[in-house]
């Protein structure tokens, strides 16, 4: 993470590197990995010799980078010159990320809320932090977190709420099998966790 100030007032911090459950892009051995994909479906009984198969080994290995593989960007804060002092909500920010456990995908959407201090942030950046840590092994609770705490830590805000509501391929296509099931994670912090008047509004407003 590095951050710029300008001459406007406005500040821009690049998320860059990876959490520990990103891939080391630079360090991807892709040729070995291609190997062991092979040799995984060897075992499972596939047939990668000949046929359908024969290019899926390298199918995996480059899925796996492009869903692991986050996009730096930058993101630009400035002065809350008009004192805007009330929530700010992005709602149903889709996104897709890998679960830890199982490797299989889950699903959902991302509410995601500042209550704003002394500086705002683009609109469209809220998505994109949740984009980037979704590019990840992950877990859906550290996802949540993340988020928030990301938003903490660069605006400063009085108050950060993040709920997200997701469906989990490990329920649905394994053990308990059961479709539809959603999971909901939620990080409140500041004012939207202690004031209960900001606290129902934000609650409020992500159940649409």
């Amino acid at each position: 993470m590095t951050d710029a100030s300008h001459p406007n007032g406005s500040h821009e911090f690049w998320l860059e590197g990876s959490p520990t459950q990103m891939l080391d892009v630079g360090n991807v051995d892709r040729a070995r990995a291609v190997a062991a994909a092979r040799e995984l479906l060897v075992a499972l009984g596939a047939d990668v010799e000949n046929g359908p198969l024969a290019d899926t080994p390298e199918r995996m290995v480059d899925s796996y980078i492009e869903q692991l593989t986050p996009q730096p960007f930058h993101a630009t804060t400035f002065p809350n010159d008009g004192g805007y002092d009330e929530l700010v909500v992005a709602r149903s920010i889709t996104f897709h990320s890998l679960g830890e456990h199982h490797l299989l995908p889950f699903v959902g959407v991302a509410h995601v809320a500042y209550l704003p201090g002394d500086r705002i942030v683009g609109l469209s950046k809220l998505a994109r932090v949740v984009e980037y840590y979704a590019r990840a092994l992950q877990v859906q609770e550290r996802l949540t977190t993340q988020v928030a705490g990301w938003l903490e830590r660069e605006l400063e805000p009085r108050g950060v709420g993040v709920v997200i509501e997701a469906e989990h391929m490990c329920m649905t296509l394994r053990g308990i099998q059961k479709p539809g099931t959603k999971t909901v994670t939620s990080a409140l912090l500041g004012l939207v966790r202690d004031d209960p008047r900001t606290r129902q509004e934000f609650l409020t407003l992500t159940r649409g």
